[in-house]
């Protein structure tokens, strides 16, 4: 499959509203947490930060826990992550709609438990709940991950197909109800590697770095 590049850039409509952009932060990166923090805090705009679980899930997960208990307890896991972001110097944030300046990290467990929007399986992970998140304030939304993007048979996919999109094709990239639930919401999404510090410096400053972008029909 031939590398698809689009020129159509990440709508930013929520941004020019007043609102944020949400980020969700993988818990491999809890590592560069500092780092990332200064580098989104120095772009001057508003951001929600969404965080991986991170160790914490990893435990989750070691218990062999299923179903029902182990999605709250993975979301309590993205609750401590949020607090190494809290340590940073990010401003906590607990409602889903509060407001937002400079750089914020929601605390997922409170506005998950009142909303409960998501099938409780280990099929959803931070990815998809930070995709509902952005869908809820109708933001765009970035990933950043520990990979460049969606990988498709020749390389990277710099734009989703249309099968991708619709979840008929696998990624590990993404938890496997993130690009169903993306695609029915209608989100603007990006993933991006968290790791190339001057490729999330470009996309902060409305460019488009390498990584993969949500189908411009959305």
């Amino acid at each position: 499959m031939a590398m698809v590049y689009q020129s159509t850039e990440m709508d930013t409509g929520a941004e020019k509203r007043g609102g944020p952009l949400v980020v969700k932060i993988g818990g491999s990166l809890t590592s560069e947490i500092k780092t990332l923090y200064e580098l989104l805090a120095s772009s001057g705009r508003d951001i929600l930060i969404v965080p991986g679980g991170g160790r914490f899930a990893d435990i989750v997960r070691d218990t062999g826990a299923e179903g029902t208990p182990a999605h709250w307890m993975a979301v309590c896991a993205m609750e401590q992550t949020a607090w190494l972001w809290v340590a940073a110097g990010a401003v906590p944030v607990e409602e889903l709609h509060d407001p937002v300046q400079g750089v914020a990290v929601l605390l997922p467990y409170q506005a998950m438990w009142e909303a409960d929007p998501l099938p409780h399986s280990w099929c959803v992970t931070s990815d998809t709940i930070a995709a509902w998140v952005a869908s809820a304030r109708d933001a765009p939304l970035l990933l950043l991950k520990s990979v460049d993007g969606i990988c498709c048979d020749e390389g990277l996919c710099e734009s989703v197909s249309e099968d991708i999109e619709g979840g008929t094709m696998e990624t590990d990239v993404v938890d496997p109800l993130f690009l169903p639930f993306a695609r029915a919401s209608g989100i603007r999404w990006a993933i991006v590697n968290g790791r190339e510090p001057e490729r999330i410096r470009s996309f902060l400053q409305g460019e488009r770095p390498p990584g993969t972008y949500s189908y411009p029909h959305l």
